[in-house]
């Protein structure tokens, strides 16, 4: 009698069954690697609090230091303006799942910090450029309004845009459950301490650097960290949202001109 052998299933087969599964927390794992680099990358700026020392000081034309430290303090300002937009343009396909709307407003707060930094920036720079275009004392009015016009760029750019940013994507990560809940109330809590410390600052209760303003914005700063290295080490957590993410293509399409 002829008997008939069924093969057991290929390990192949298996594969890829398993695969949507896999590529979709691959693209998850990218996704969230990727937003927590950048948060961490956005702490490189402060340095600048010792960097930015000398061109704040009002006899800074008049002397005769190096610029190095002003134009490196530039540039890590810079790189934090960029890496600031880029979590949320990494964050933006995930959160769109949860509420469109207020993940477009991450971007929007996170551009407008980023222009709020860059033009701070530009401001001290303009200030090492009088300076080396020896301008003296006649130019220490000038020298004295744009160091002004960068804290006021530092307090509306880093100090409201964070709390913003905390409202924002606090409020999306704390609905989503794509990180433990505990992280998003921490920003959440935060802001509105950070915009006490803005409005104090703004109506002169207290200066940018004053004890108590370096005190309200630390839970802000805590939450962002935290954030950064959550994302890195353990990636988002499994939740409708990431069940929803398209899974990419595994393979390449099919060639339009099929071989003869």
């Amino acid at each position: 009698m002829a008997t008939t052998t069924i093969d057991p299933p290929s390990r192949n087969t298996a594969d890829t069954a398993a695969s949507p599964s896999r590529g979709r927390m691959d693209t998850l794992r990218k996704t969230s690697l990727t937003a927590g680099v950048l948060y961490l990358i956005t702490f490189i700026s402060i340095p600048t609090l010792f960097l930015y020392g000398a061109v704040k000081d009002p006899n800074y034309l008049l002397g005769s230091g190096p610029d190095t430290p002003v134009l490196v303090g530039g540039l890590l300002e810079v790189i934090v303006a960029l890496a600031g937009l880029g979590t949320a343009v990494a964050l933006y396909p995930v959160l769109k799942r949860q509420n469109q709307g207020v993940a477009l407003g991450f971007v929007g707060t996170r551009t407008l910090e980023g222009a709020g930094i860059i033009a701070g920036v530009v401001a001290l720079l303009t200030v090492v450029s009088l300076r080396q275009a020896g301008a003296g004392a006649a130019g220490l009015v000038a020298a004295k309004a744009l160091t002004s016009m960068y804290g006021w760029a530092f307090l509306l750019s880093q100090s409201l845009m964070p709390a913003l940013n905390a409202l924002l994507l606090g409020s999306l990560l704390y609905r989503s459950r794509l990180v433990p809940r505990a992280l998003p109330m921490l920003g959440l809590i935060g802001a509105p301490l950070l915009l006490v410390s803005v409005i104090g600052t703004l109506f002169g209760v207290f200066s940018s650097t004053s004890a108590p303003a370096l005190l309200l914005a630390i839970p802000i700063a805590v939450w962002e960290f935290s954030l950064g290295v959550y994302l890195v080490v353990k990636g988002f957590k499994p939740s409708a949202i990431t069940s929803s993410v398209p899974q990419p293509p595994d393979d390449p399409q099919p060639s339009r001109f099929p071989d003869d």
